[in-house]
């Protein structure tokens, strides 16, 4: 286990590296740059521009230079912690993600333990007790989830906190606390705002799961080694948990992988209705406005979760299910 380990996160370097190629260049790809728009923005205002301030910043970060010397300073960057200007903000970038990046990932861990906590128990009612009333309710209640647009949800959602809880719309926190420094009265607002977006974001997740967790679950139910198990006595509850279930979240443990940066990825829209303060809304500015250094950093912090997750899925489904071996001579 420890040498598929180590061979995994040496292969992790020439993964992130091509990756990392490959953002620089989608982030390039559109013509242009940041400065080029800046100034056509501000041709279209009637406003004058500064060419010896737009030629010092071309030559400061350098835009001036080939695109191989660019990516080569921006990798070098982040490999020493630094990951560029953002010239939208006219900050470091990781002042302007800030406390953006703490809360898209508060929002985004604990709407994965929501998908899970609803979908769990749901899925496994659904599946022992198939084709009943109760089956048919909560199979309806998922369908509705799944065609229901997130930002749609956010609306409605947005209206019966304000108006049954008098929940403030819109925000993860009272706007008191917005600029103010982390106290424990600043962290309970969040958590006093945070259940709305959470519910918004995982229903649609959590419909899904409970699909996939129904089915795999009533296919192991029909397999042989359950009905031998009835036959000789064994009880329901035991039966059930120590083996249909087990082998049935395997499918829980291999989205480890790509459920964080999903959930991160596909909140933006959420984010940008609700008024969020995560990261989603910048990054959509910054893709807007070739803001390529701020883009291209959370582009890779996705990459990053992603590769890392996709480790850790395969070492915990090695440890669930004792038929997935990560090498031949594990047990030795």
């Amino acid at each position: 286990m420890l040498a598929y380990i180590l061979r995994r996160l040496l292969g992790m370097i020439p993964t992130l590296l091509v990756i990392s190629m490959l953002v620089f260049v989608i982030i390039q790809l559109p013509p242009g740059d940041y400065l080029e728009s800046y100034i056509a923005e501000l041709e279209s205002q009637g406003e004058s521009v500064d060419e010896q301030k737009i030629a010092f910043l071309r030559e400061e970060y350098g835009l001036d230079r080939p695109l191989y010397e660019q990516y080569l300073a921006w990798l070098g960057g982040m490999l020493q912690g630094d990951f560029g200007y953002s010239f939208e903000y006219s900050l470091p970038v990781t002042e302007v993600v800030g406390d953006r990046l703490f809360l898209t990932v508060l929002i985004s861990v604990v709407t994965i333990l929501f998908t899970w906590v609803i979908a769990f128990p749901i899925g496994i009612y659904s599946a022992t007790h198939q084709y009943s009333w109760g089956d048919y309710g909560l199979s309806f209640l998922g369908f509705i989830g799944l065609a229901t647009p997130n930002f749609l949800l956010a609306l409605v959602m947005l209206y019966f906190a304000n108006v049954y809880f008098g929940t403030s719309i819109g925000g993860l926190m009272a706007a008191e606390y917005i600029d103010a420094p982390w106290s424990m009265d600043k962290m309970i607002s969040v958590l006093e705002h945070l259940w709305i977006p959470v519910v918004v974001i995982g229903t649609s997740g959590t419909a899904g799961m409970i699909r996939r967790l129904r089915a795999n679950l009533l296919d192991e139910l029909q397999k042989q080694y359950v009905v031998t198990g009835r036959a000789k006595g064994l009880p329901p509850g035991k039966l059930l948990i120590k083996y249909p279930l087990r082998v049935s979240l395997n499918f829980f443990i291999a989205d480890i992988g790509n459920l964080l940066p999903t959930v991160i990825s596909g909140a933006e829209i959420v984010a940008v209705v609700m008024s969020l303060p995560t990261t989603g809304p910048i990054l959509l500015a910054a893709l807007q406005s070739q803001d390529m250094y701020l883009a291209g950093s959370f582009l890779m912090f996705l990459a990053v979760l992603t590769v890392f997750g996709v480790l850790v899925s395969d070492i915990a489904l090695a440890i669930l299910d004792p038929r997935i071996r990560l090498q031949g001579d594990m047990d030795k």
